[in-house]
């Protein structure tokens, strides 16, 4: 089973991940749609939307937000958000939807999760399929260049009584987290993992030109700072249509 299949439906993933700083989301994505120039009212899709926190600040800016990801849970609880202008649905981001959008969003760092390359070029083709001739792409990665060189090796987290013990690696081409869990209270251990691509700028570049689009513009950060290949936590792209 691939990774994220196994991992994003387990309630542990949303206990190590909940302290996720919503705030700081939401300063981005407005300073982001500002930057960008989104149009008010526009139709937009925040694709691999998780519990759709991202999505709920879309809709509250005043878009026309549909959130898609394949996490069945992470849908349910998206779907507990109650906007006029919001839906929520199961979606395997390798397939297109029959709906076009002013904007695509790809947020922190919901992309590369595949083996094959392939099935990364299809999410993008996808993604292309599904942009109005206009529309624009923001793709949400991690700096890898930066990510491994601050690379934390190993730590240990408890929350909510869970001891999570965390590794990390780079391995043929992908930065790899290895995640064992130990819920004494429901006398459980596991072990899941997370793995991302080691994408650079210049692989973006070609993974765009092959499906359509182009780099338009790069930020460095959440504060949309310019992006410095050394210095930058994140890669933020924006793209568009080759027309």
């Amino acid at each position: 089973m691939e990774w994220f299949k196994s991992w994003f439906e387990t309630s542990y993933y949303h206990i190590l991940y909940k302290n996720r700083n919503t705030e700081e989301a939401a300063g981005f994505i407005q300073r982001l749609v500002t930057e960008i120039k989104i149009p008010a009212g526009a139709r937009v899709l925040d694709l691999a939307c998780g519990k759709g926190r991202h999505s709920v600040t879309l809709a509250k800016l005043g878009f026309e937000v549909t959130g898609v990801d394949l996490s069945q849970n992470s849908i349910e609880s998206a779907r507990r958000h109650s906007l006029p202008n919001l839906s929520f649905a199961i979606h395997d981001m390798r397939k297109p939807m029959d709906q076009r959008f002013n904007a695509v969003f790809n947020f922190f760092t919901s992309f590369g999760y595949f083996d094959d390359l392939a099935d990364n070029v299809d999410v993008l083709k996808s993604v292309s399929s599904m942009l109005d001739d206009d529309g624009t792409f923001v793709l949400d990665y991690l700096n890898a260049n930066y990510t491994k060189q601050h690379l934390v090796l190993t730590e240990k987290k408890q929350i909510e009584g869970v001891d999570f013990e965390i590794s990390r690696k780079v391995e043929d081409g992908f930065i790899i987290k290895t995640i064992a869990v130990n819920d004494a209270s429901k006398e459980f251990k596991g072990e899941y993992q997370e793995k991302v691509a080691d994408f650079s700028l210049r692989d973006f570049e070609e993974l765009m030109q092959k499906t359509g689009m182009r780099v338009k513009t790069t930020y460095g950060d959440y504060d949309l700072r310019a992006f410095d290949a050394e210095l930058s936590p994140r890669l933020i792209l924006v793209c568009e249509k080759v027309k």
